[in-house]
């Protein structure tokens, strides 16, 4: 169990409002699992600006059933693991529908650029948005921002993680924990405000995670 304190999570929460342009007018489906800890920042972040969350039942839905459920619900705003999310864009373009999302965001896996071109052209939000990092630095610590144009010029075979959000550094560092120069491999290292406090009942390996 990871114990991750209030005043980091609202933290967290607060400044992703601003990142995904939260307003009270907002609809988001929430169709992430409430086992993955991405839906409570989905949840809650909606909730602190006043916006609307659309709930989904535990039936599993084909892309058929969520691209229509999307449009009848008129929501603005909704987050999907990336291998859903292909299936979603490629029935979207097989029924040359569009989701009607403003935003669309993806996390919790690697989404190849070929995936991320497609969801660009077929889903029709304006923003796209990659959330990256484990429960031990509070969801997601890192975020790439980016317009759907824009995402036909990915860098890499992969969406970017992007940087580091709100209270938070992020440094790539060697074994000796010393920043590495560009196009380095070295490790990914998240420290500030937005940190867990550590793992319940185990003080050995937080010790050894929380330098």
């Amino acid at each position: 169990g990871v114990a991750v304190a209030h005043g980091a999570f609202a933290m967290h929460c607060r400044t992703t409002a601003d990142l995904y342009e939260m307003a009270p007018g907002s609809r988001e489906l929430l169709f992430i699992s409430f086992s993955f800890d991405g839906a409570h920042e989905r949840l809650w972040t909606n909730l602190t600006v006043g916006a609307c969350i659309v709930l989904r039942d535990d039936a599993l839905w084909s892309p058929e059933h969520t691209l229509a459920v999307l449009r009848r619900e008129r929501c603005t705003r909704a987050g999907f693991p990336p291998v859903y999310l292909q299936e979603l864009a490629v029935f979207a373009a097989w029924r040359g529908e569009a989701s009607g999302l403003d935003l669309c965001s993806f996390g919790g896996e690697a989404m190849p650029r070929a995936g991320l071109e497609l969801v660009a052209r077929a889903i029709g939000a304006r923003i796209l948005i990659n959330g990256y990092g484990p429960t031990e630095t509070v969801v997601t610590p890192l975020v790439w921002k980016t317009s759907a144009t824009q995402a036909f010029a990915c860098p890499g075979p992969f969406a970017p993680i992007g940087r580091a959000v709100g209270a938070r550094t992020a440094l790539l560092l060697d074994t000796d924990l010393n920043p590495v120069p560009d196009g380095v491999t070295a490790e990914l290292f998240v420290g500030g405000y937005g940190l867990a406090r550590g793992y319940l009942g185990q003080p050995a390996l937080t010790a050894e995670r929380f330098l």
